[in-house]
């Protein structure tokens, strides 16, 4: 939902568009594909095939994105939904790494050798990256839109 409406906004925001907006759901289904591209990036060490994944992905980002610059369609719905969903994959899609123990579930006595740290430093920064940036982005559209 925040990706459609973040794509919805972008719409509106779009100054090549003044009389005309666009309506549908291609704004979350980007979204959908830039929440694939941040849970990518944020569990890069889980991957095997790393560039098989990643080209894959950009592949089908990349020909998604061409098919917008077809006529009466509106490219700006998509890159405002895709970049709405990257933001918001790196705040919701933010995953324990692998090895993490939670302290309720280590049996009683048992010491932990090597404690593994619950999330990594960069998805720490990307969340709160993404989570500034969306907020600020939704507050600037609003507050555009509210003017005459």
């Amino acid at each position: 939902m925040i990706s459609g409406f973040g794509g919805s906004l972008t719409s509106v925001l779009s100054l090549a568009r003044k009389s005309i907006v666009s309506v549908g759901a291609s704004g979350a289904l980007f979204g959908l594909l830039g929440s694939m591209l941040s849970e990518l990036i944020t569990n890069w060490s889980n991957y095997t095939n790393k560039c098989s994944a990643l080209s894959t992905m950009l592949l089908i980002i990349c020909l998604n994105l061409a098919i917008g610059f077809l006529p009466r369609v509106d490219n700006s719905a998509h890159i405002g939904g895709f970049v709405s969903g990257l933001l918001a994959g790196f705040v919701l899609l933010m995953r324990p790494q692998y090895g993490y123990i939670s302290s309720k579930h280590v049996p009683e006595g048992y010491q932990i050798k090597h404690k593994v740290a619950k999330h990594q430093v960069h998805q720490y920064v990307l969340f709160g990256i993404s989570l500034v940036l969306l907020i600020t982005g939704f507050a600037v559209g609003l507050q555009r839109l509210r003017r005459p």
